[in-house]
């Protein structure tokens, strides 16, 4: 039943109005396949890139389209629990069920859209095809000036099609009319039906006739009107199709059944209720929401709009003033009554000493001119000692006349931060960033307790960030004053620069390349340059955020058991171990690296050459840098224009043939290829990209006054415990070839002292002979063997003397291959030898009762402690019966480097 909303007021609208209807799981589904970066939500770590697509694309809709109605049509009963599986009982029997990080973010799409005062619409044992149709038909009973939009792509709805009725493709702006339908299938509207029983669907399991697609359907329909014309002239279809028609004949009225929309579904719905009216949404609770889930770029789209929506309602309503940068109350995410002050005077910073002697803990942070902390300058020092209190004291502001200045905060601070026999127990927030800018500035702290990002790590690494803003909303519903309020828009570079500790932000590239970003880039403006008002604001609430947040973890630790021990005897310690090695840095030779960049951009010069001229001719001008242009010489046929090597095209992209390195290696490794340039290419990249990722950047992390590298080294970024370094990031200089092993060497030790390279020796493999039991491995291990070269004697059927390079190599990607999951597919690419190591038999058999038995056992335990007490949260299921299980690769590789890493951090002199 469809109740109708009241008359328009008489020039209301220029316009018929429009009532637009979305079909919800095609566009979610849609979102889902568009977006594969795997997004999380900062705050709850739930799955968010589907809802972050489906979001955009209702934005995009409420801004491009305008809508005068909208609503949006679910299925609520499933594949398999609708009219047509009662008809057909292998109606969408073979669809596999949807991916299990798709099933979260359903319910908090239609939660999104009903907080935009949307309808969302189903109806038991119907599909959401029926719904629209339902509602298509009998609005255009009722509504004779209402012009209808499908937001869908689903051919089956191509049968509602109607000079009032259009469907729409919104991200590529393209629609479907009857003109259309005709001009592109030709066929009308009311053929449709007749047109999709004749082809069939294999998705749906809509039988069909076998081999007839939809040309063939098309031209039948189109020579013989309908399904039951061509049926009438059987006799005029000759061959083949003509004996698959008649085979189908029996099950062509089911299919005709199982596409026809039905029209009569009964669903509650008001077309009032649909009215778009951004200015009645649940604003509060909206912005809250898409702040939890991480997608603060919309926020500005959504409030412009909002702000929009109220200017027009108003000037519908004499006497109502609504100013643009009107906002409804956040409350949801609006800081509670805070006490902040400003520490100007020696008395007032005393009262603070006592305060710090008296407290039980004492939460610092810092404000500086910069991430970097080598380079930052300090503006000032904030304190908390009681939740929703704190203060701030600036030492470097735009009013310096009315505070103390950094000598005078030192003498009286400094002591009391290293004081040997009664010092505070200082909290912070990535606390090591805090601790080298004060170094710098001349304190020293003598008892830093806790950290409390390291303390969100350990107690779940799998949160997608560790920044202050993300945890204090997720966890103490409270939205942080955001750095943009003090320091203006800025680039995204420049807000890295500005924003606080380069670890915790949630922006930063954590697996990224070598370079995130350099620091003190240019920017506009800096924290020195703020009023202390606003200053003394935003300071002192990271100070009382960081506190509040320690009083939530300190007992969920403690709960936790190992996991506290491990949070103060292993990380703890070793912030301050980071930071000594962050301060000291290491000596580079700009001389040296000048010398690799002149000879490395020398050979890529000259392959360069040597690719072009290996192209055909009237195609040696081409640029190698270009993909598009590699791909025409590489692919395009000797008598096209430009001509090409025509070799076979392995990956296609959106923009044509893929020349990635997966594809250059292949082509490499095809004995039928004769060409050196997917070769020499993949040489020539190698290169160029060591001279600018390396050698160019490189120079710049120089610090000018100590002439040496100040890397970080972070502790809160791999999930499986694995310290890993940025700004540079050191660890991905190349040490395996010779090329690599040059660049490292302008990385020099000072006089009198040298630089030790250190590894354990095959602890994952001996972590895995303690956990399997394996009485060969165990042994070869007390025997001294060198277990590669044993493996490979023994998969190649050779001595171990007689054992090359190569074999040993091969051999050690097979061991840890047991160790870290990769299948015998992901051995293939690299493996050396006759036979193919799926085919080898287990050296170690106690290794197969090992990996799998600590599966299940990892999927069952929540969290899972091992023997040193870390936790790693696994999502999805294990499933060993599938082809292809990442989850249960994963918990069998973690399995192993989780407490490897724990082990290695727990023997760190500290």
């Amino acid at each position: 039943m469809i109740d109708t909303p009241p008359a328009e007021q008489a020039g209301a609208a220029t316009r018929p109005p429009t009532f637009m209807i979305i079909d919800g799981f095609a566009q979610l589904f849609r979102a889902y396949h568009a977006i594969r970066n795997q997004l999380t939500s900062p705050v709850t770590n739930e799955p968010t890139n589907a809802t972050f697509g489906y979001v955009g694309m209702l934005l995009k809709v409420f801004e491009q389209y305008q809508p005068d109605y909208l609503a949006v049509a679910i299925d609520v009963s499933g594949d398999r629990g609708t009219f047509r599986s009662d008809l057909y009982e292998d109606y969408k029997a073979n669809r596999e069920p949807p991916p299990e990080d798709f099933y979260p973010q359903v319910d908090r799409s239609w939660e999104i859209t009903r907080l935009f005062g949307i309808p969302v619409i189903g109806a038991e044992r119907y599909e959401a095809d029926d719904v629209i149709a339902t509602l298509v038909t009998q609005l255009q009973e009722q509504h004779p000036d209402l012009r209808m939009q499908i937001v869908s792509k689903d051919k089956d709805l191509e049968q509602l099609l109607s000079d009032r009725v259009e469907m729409l493709d919104v991200h590529k702006d393209e629609r479907v009319t009857v003109a259309t339908l005709h001009e592109k299938k030709g066929i009308r509207p009311e053929q449709v039906i007749d047109m999709l029983a004749l082809m069939g669907d294999t998705v749906d399991n809509v039988p069909g006739v076998p081999g007839i697609g939809p040309k063939t359907a098309s031209q039948l329909i189109q020579q013989y009107g309908s399904l039951d014309g061509v049926l009438e002239h059987i006799d005029e279809i000759k061959g083949k199709r003509r004996e698959n028609i008649e085979n189908s004949r029996d099950l062509l009225p089911l299919s005709r059944d199982l596409v026809t929309l039905r029209h009569d579904v009964d669903v509650q719905f008001a077309l009032d209720d649909a009215r778009v009216d951004l200015a009645r949404a649940d604003t509060a609770t909206l912005l809250s929401t898409l702040e939890r889930l991480g997608f603060n770029r919309f926020r500005q789209d959504l409030e412009r709009l909002i702000s929009k929506h109220k200017i027009e309602g108003a000037q519908q309503e004499p006497g109502v003033d609504v100013k643009p940068d009107d906002d409804d109350d956040d409350e949801a995410s609006r800081p509670a009554p805070s006490a902040y002050t400003c520490v100007r005077t020696e008395q007032e910073l005393k009262a603070v000493i006592q305060q710090m002697r008296a407290a039980s803990v004492v939460a610092i942070d810092t404000e500086t001119t910069s991430v970097a902390p080598m380079r930052a300058q300090l503006c000032g020092i904030s304190i908390s000692v009681e939740p929703h209190t704190g203060v701030y004291i600036p030492v470097r502001s735009p009013e310096p006349d009315t505070h103390l200045n950094l000598d005078q905060v030192r003498s009286l601070l400094g002591p009391v931060l290293a004081d040997p026999d009664d010092p505070p127990k200082l909290i912070g927030h990535n606390i090591k960033y805090d601790l080298i800018i004060l170094r710098r500035h001349g304190f020293e702290l003598a008892h830093i307790h806790a950290d409390t990002m390291v303390a969100a790590y350990v107690h779940d690494s799998t949160r997608s960030s560790l920044s202050m803003d993300a945890l204090a909303m997720g966890l103490l519903n409270h939205r942080c004053i955001p750095i943009s309020d003090l320091l203006g828009p800025q680039s995204k570079a420049s807000r890295r620069q500005q924003a606080g500790a380069a670890a915790a932000d949630p922006e930063r590239d954590q697996q990224g390349g070598l370079f995130s970003a350099v620091a003190d880039a240019d920017a506009p403006r800096t924290f020195a340059d703020v009023e202390l008002d606003e200053a003394t604001e935003y300071a002192a609430e990271d100070a009382d955020i960081t506190l509040r947040l320690w009083q939530f973890f300190e007992p969920r630790l403690k709960a936790m058991g190992l996991l506290d021990d491990l949070f103060h005897r292993v990380e703890m310690p070793l912030v301050t171990i980071l930071a000594d090695m962050e301060q000291a840095g290491i000596h580079v030779d700009r001389g040296v690296l000048a010398q690799q960049r002149e000879a490395l951009s020398a050979l890529a010069d000259h392959l360069r050459t040597k690719i072009t001229h290996a192209a055909p001719e009237g195609a040696r001008a081409f640029n190698p840098d270009s993909p598009k242009q590699l791909a025409a010489v590489l692919f395009n046929k000797p008598t096209d224009d430009p001509p090409g090597l025509g070799l076979p095209i392995l990956k296609k992209r959106k923009t044509g043939p893929s020349t990635d390195m997966e594809v250059l290696e292949k082509l490499a490794a095809d004995p039928d290829v004769s060409s050196t340039i997917p070769t020499d290419v993949i040489e020539y990249r190698q290169l160029t990209k060591l001279v600018s990722t390396y050698l160019v950047a490189l120079d710049d992390y120089i610090d000018p006054d100590t002439h040496r590298v100040h890397a970080s080294f972070n502790q809160t970024i791999a999930a499986t415990g694995r310290l890993s370094s940025s700004d540079p990031n050191l660890q991905n200089i190349p040490i395996r070839t010779e090329t690599g092993r040059q660049i490292r060497k302008a990385f020099q030790a000072e006089a009198g002292s040298v630089l030790v390279t250190a590894d354990y020796s095959q602890i994952e493999l001996r972590l895995l002979a303690h956990l399997s039991e394996d009485e060969t491995l165990i042994n070869a291990f007390l025997e001294g063997q060198d277990i590669h070269r044993s493996v490979a004697a023994q998969i190649h059927g050779v001595s171990i003397d007689d054992v090359t390079a190569e074999q040993r190599q091969s051999a050690k990607m097979v061991n840890f291959g047991i160790v870290y999951g990769i299948t015998a597919y992901g051995l293939a690419p690299g493996w050396v030898g006759r036979s193919r190591p799926a085919k080898q038999p287990r050296s170690f058999p106690g290794t197969r009762r090992a990996i799998p038995g600590s599966m299940p056992f990892c999927s069952a335990a929540s969290p899972r402690h091992s023997g040193k007490g870390m936790s790693r949260r696994f999502s999805g299921g294990v499933e060993p019966s599938r082809k292809s299980c990442p989850v249960g690769r994963r918990s069998g590789r973690w399995a192993s480097a989780l407490p490897s890493t724990r082990w290695f951090r727990g023997r760190l002199p500290i």
